[in-house]
């Protein structure tokens, strides 16, 4: 691989691409402490109640006609967001 392209050494690798790595002798550890709550402050639900099931699998929803449309273009951000953390984390 050196031969064909240009490497260098720039210590040790503790964030690349969401991903917090630590390397002890132990082993590798890799989490997204700082992704997740990068999201919550980003899409500003950092200080949401957490609950084990949002919502009855089996419940009905109704519009709201009084609401305000959602963002598009917010949600499309916040479900791709999601869906990269569930693809690196399979047990979300």
């Amino acid at each position: 691989m050196r031969r064909e392209f240009e490497m260098s050494m720039m210590g040790e690798l503790s964030y690349f691409l969401g991903l917090q790595i630590r390397q002890t002798p132990q082993g590798t550890f890799v989490h997204q402490t700082k992704y997740t709550k990068d999201l919550l402050r980003w899409f500003k639900i950092e200080n949401c109640k957490t609950i084990s099931t949002p919502i009855g699998s089996t419940a009905m929803l109704d519009p709201d006609e009084d609401g305000e449309a959602p963002d598009q273009k917010e949600y499309r951000s916040m479900i791709g967001s999601l869906l990269y953390l569930t693809a690196c984390r399979p047990d979300i």
